[in-house]
Protein backbone atom coordinates (compact mmCIF):
# COMPACT_ATOMS: atom_id res chain seq x y z
CA UNK A 1 0.00 0.00 0.00
CA UNK A 2 2.93 2.49 0.94
CA UNK A 3 4.46 2.26 -2.53
CA UNK A 4 1.19 2.06 -3.92
CA UNK A 5 0.54 5.67 -2.28
CA UNK A 6 4.34 6.87 -3.44
CA UNK A 7 3.30 5.74 -6.89
CA UNK A 8 -0.05 8.06 -7.29
CA UNK A 9 1.75 10.42 -5.26
CA UNK A 10 5.02 11.20 -7.69
CA UNK A 11 2.41 11.00 -10.65
CA UNK A 12 -0.32 13.73 -9.58
CA UNK A 13 0.81 15.74 -6.45
CA UNK A 14 4.65 15.51 -6.80
CA UNK A 15 4.72 15.85 -10.62
CA UNK A 16 8.12 16.53 -11.66
CA UNK A 17 6.49 19.31 -14.42
CA UNK A 18 4.02 21.02 -12.34
CA UNK A 19 5.49 20.66 -8.76
CA UNK A 20 9.16 21.61 -9.02
CA UNK A 21 9.29 22.57 -12.80
CA UNK A 22 12.00 19.90 -13.81
CA UNK A 23 12.75 19.18 -17.30
CA UNK A 24 10.56 22.35 -18.62
CA UNK A 25 12.97 22.70 -21.85
CA UNK A 26 12.11 19.40 -23.64
CA UNK A 27 9.26 19.93 -21.89
CA UNK A 28 8.29 23.22 -24.08
CA UNK A 29 10.56 22.03 -26.63
CA UNK A 30 8.97 18.97 -27.76
CA UNK A 31 5.39 19.31 -26.67
CA UNK A 32 4.34 20.47 -30.71
CA UNK A 33 3.28 17.07 -31.69
CA UNK A 34 1.55 14.36 -29.38
CA UNK A 35 3.44 11.37 -31.20
CA UNK A 36 6.74 12.74 -30.63
CA UNK A 37 6.00 13.92 -27.27
CA UNK A 38 4.44 10.85 -26.17
CA UNK A 39 7.81 9.18 -27.82
CA UNK A 40 10.13 11.20 -25.60
CA UNK A 41 8.10 10.89 -22.56
CA UNK A 42 8.50 7.32 -22.84
CA UNK A 43 11.95 7.18 -23.26
CA UNK A 44 12.26 9.50 -20.12
CA UNK A 45 9.94 7.37 -18.17
CA UNK A 46 12.30 4.38 -19.27
CA UNK A 47 14.96 5.71 -18.12
CA UNK A 48 13.38 6.92 -14.88
CA UNK A 49 12.75 3.24 -14.16
CA UNK A 50 16.39 1.62 -14.55
CA UNK A 51 17.96 4.44 -13.55
CA UNK A 52 16.31 4.99 -9.72
CA UNK A 53 17.53 0.94 -8.93
CA UNK A 54 20.48 1.26 -10.17
CA UNK A 55 22.20 4.50 -7.93
CA UNK A 56 19.74 3.05 -5.33
CA UNK A 57 22.19 0.12 -5.31
CA UNK A 58 25.36 2.49 -6.13
CA UNK A 59 24.23 4.83 -3.24
CA UNK A 60 23.25 2.09 -0.68
CA UNK A 61 26.63 -0.44 -1.82
CA UNK A 62 29.17 1.69 -2.43
CA UNK A 63 28.74 5.74 -1.65
CA UNK A 64 27.05 5.61 1.61
CA UNK A 65 29.36 6.38 4.86
CA UNK A 66 29.82 2.58 6.04
CA UNK A 67 28.38 1.24 2.90
CA UNK A 68 31.25 -0.46 1.84
CA UNK A 69 31.76 -2.41 4.95
CA UNK A 70 30.64 -5.65 3.08
CA UNK A 71 34.15 -5.85 1.50
CA UNK A 72 35.78 -6.02 4.56
CA UNK A 73 36.18 -4.45 7.93
CA UNK A 74 38.83 -2.15 6.86
CA UNK A 75 36.65 -0.63 4.62
CA UNK A 76 34.11 0.42 7.32
CA UNK A 77 35.28 3.89 7.68
CA UNK A 78 35.12 4.69 3.59
CA UNK A 79 32.66 7.39 2.67
CA UNK A 80 32.61 8.14 -1.20
CA UNK A 81 28.87 10.36 -0.88
CA UNK A 82 31.33 12.95 -2.73
CA UNK A 83 31.28 10.94 -5.61
CA UNK A 84 27.44 10.57 -5.55
CA UNK A 85 26.78 13.44 -8.26
CA UNK A 86 29.37 12.45 -10.72
CA UNK A 87 28.06 8.53 -10.17
CA UNK A 88 24.68 9.28 -10.95
CA UNK A 89 25.58 11.84 -13.97
CA UNK A 90 27.41 8.29 -15.86
CA UNK A 91 24.42 5.93 -14.92
CA UNK A 92 21.87 8.14 -16.64
CA UNK A 93 24.41 8.82 -19.49
CA UNK A 94 25.08 5.47 -20.29
CA UNK A 95 21.49 4.49 -20.02
CA UNK A 96 19.98 7.21 -22.64
CA UNK A 97 23.18 6.91 -24.86
CA UNK A 98 21.87 2.56 -24.82
CA UNK A 99 18.12 4.19 -25.34
CA UNK A 100 19.71 6.29 -28.08
CA UNK A 101 21.18 3.21 -30.44
CA UNK A 102 17.95 1.15 -29.65
CA UNK A 103 15.37 3.93 -30.75
CA UNK A 104 17.54 4.25 -33.97
CA UNK A 105 17.70 0.81 -34.98
CA UNK A 106 13.88 0.20 -34.57
CA UNK A 107 12.35 3.44 -34.68
CA UNK A 108 13.95 5.69 -37.55
CA UNK A 109 11.20 8.14 -37.60
CA UNK A 110 11.11 9.14 -33.84
CA UNK A 111 14.17 9.27 -33.61
CA UNK A 112 14.64 11.73 -36.49
CA UNK A 113 11.54 13.57 -35.37
CA UNK A 114 13.17 13.81 -31.18
CA UNK A 115 16.45 15.13 -32.92
CA UNK A 116 19.00 16.80 -30.47
CA UNK A 117 16.43 16.01 -27.35
CA UNK A 118 17.04 12.67 -27.08
CA UNK A 119 20.54 12.77 -26.63
CA UNK A 120 19.79 15.49 -24.48
CA UNK A 121 18.01 12.91 -21.68
CA UNK A 122 21.31 12.57 -20.47
CA UNK A 123 20.92 16.32 -19.02
CA UNK A 124 17.32 16.09 -18.34
CA UNK A 125 16.90 17.91 -14.82
CA UNK A 126 13.74 15.23 -14.62
CA UNK A 127 15.71 12.12 -14.10
CA UNK A 128 18.79 13.96 -11.88
CA UNK A 129 15.70 15.53 -9.72
CA UNK A 130 14.22 11.84 -9.33
CA UNK A 131 17.37 10.82 -8.34
CA UNK A 132 18.92 12.94 -5.84
CA UNK A 133 14.72 13.08 -4.22
CA UNK A 134 15.24 9.10 -4.24
CA UNK A 135 18.93 9.87 -2.11
CA UNK A 136 16.92 12.62 0.28
CA UNK A 137 14.11 10.68 1.08
CA UNK A 138 16.58 7.61 1.76
CA UNK A 139 14.05 4.89 0.35
CA UNK A 140 14.16 1.86 2.33
CA UNK A 141 15.01 -0.55 -0.87
CA UNK A 142 15.37 -0.59 -4.49
CA UNK A 143 11.85 -1.66 -5.37
CA UNK A 144 10.75 1.62 -3.70
CA UNK A 145 13.18 3.76 -5.41
CA UNK A 146 11.74 1.62 -8.91
CA UNK A 147 8.37 2.62 -8.07
CA UNK A 148 8.91 5.84 -7.62
CA UNK A 149 11.06 5.93 -10.95
CA UNK A 150 7.74 4.56 -12.61
CA UNK A 151 5.52 7.47 -10.97
CA UNK A 152 7.43 10.27 -12.01
CA UNK A 153 8.31 9.20 -15.65
CA UNK A 154 4.56 8.62 -15.91
CA UNK A 155 3.63 11.92 -14.44
CA UNK A 156 6.47 13.47 -17.10
CA UNK A 157 4.86 11.59 -19.82
CA UNK A 158 1.30 12.66 -18.86
CA UNK A 159 2.25 16.33 -19.04
CA UNK A 160 3.90 16.56 -21.79
CA UNK A 161 1.38 14.65 -24.34
CA UNK A 162 -1.69 16.46 -22.73
CA UNK A 163 -0.06 19.65 -23.60
CA UNK A 164 1.43 18.24 -27.03
CA UNK A 165 -2.51 17.35 -27.55
CA UNK A 166 -3.92 21.00 -26.35
CA UNK A 167 -0.90 22.68 -28.65
CA UNK A 168 -2.33 20.50 -31.47
CA UNK A 169 -6.33 22.23 -31.15
CA UNK A 170 -4.46 25.17 -30.95
CA UNK A 171 -3.48 25.17 -34.32
CA UNK A 172 -7.20 25.69 -35.15
CA UNK A 173 -7.95 28.16 -32.83
CA UNK A 174 -7.34 32.02 -33.11
CA UNK A 175 -5.22 33.16 -30.54
CA UNK A 176 -3.92 36.45 -30.40
CA UNK A 177 -1.25 37.27 -32.71
CA UNK A 178 1.53 38.56 -29.16
CA UNK A 179 0.60 34.90 -27.69
CA UNK A 180 1.16 32.71 -30.54
CA UNK A 181 4.43 30.21 -29.85
CA UNK A 182 5.62 29.87 -26.49
CA UNK A 183 3.35 32.40 -25.36
CA UNK A 184 0.21 30.65 -25.19
CA UNK A 185 2.15 27.55 -24.09
CA UNK A 186 3.42 29.51 -20.94
CA UNK A 187 -0.17 30.35 -20.37
CA UNK A 188 -1.74 26.77 -20.24
CA UNK A 189 1.09 25.56 -18.58
CA UNK A 190 0.47 27.38 -15.67
CA UNK A 191 -3.48 26.01 -16.18
CA UNK A 192 -2.44 23.05 -15.77
CA UNK A 193 0.21 23.26 -13.30
CA UNK A 194 -3.31 24.93 -11.03
CA UNK A 195 -5.51 22.37 -12.21
CA UNK A 196 -3.25 19.88 -11.01
CA UNK A 197 -2.89 21.40 -7.84
CA UNK A 198 -6.29 20.25 -7.12
CA UNK A 199 -4.57 16.91 -6.23
CA UNK A 200 -3.21 18.02 -3.26
CA UNK A 201 -6.52 17.70 -1.51
CA UNK A 202 -5.66 13.91 -1.83
CA UNK A 203 -4.64 12.05 1.34
CA UNK A 204 -3.13 9.31 0.70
Amino acid sequence: MENLNLFIRSIFIDNMIFAYFLGMCSFLAVSKNVKTAFGLGVAVTFVLIVALPVTWCINSYILQPGALSWLGQEYASADLSFLGLIMFIAVIAALVQLLEMVIEKYSPSLYNSLGIFLPLIAVNCAILGAVLFMQQREFSNAWTATVYGAGSGIGWLLAITALAAIRERLSYSHVPKPLRGIGITFIITGLMGIAFMSFLGIKL
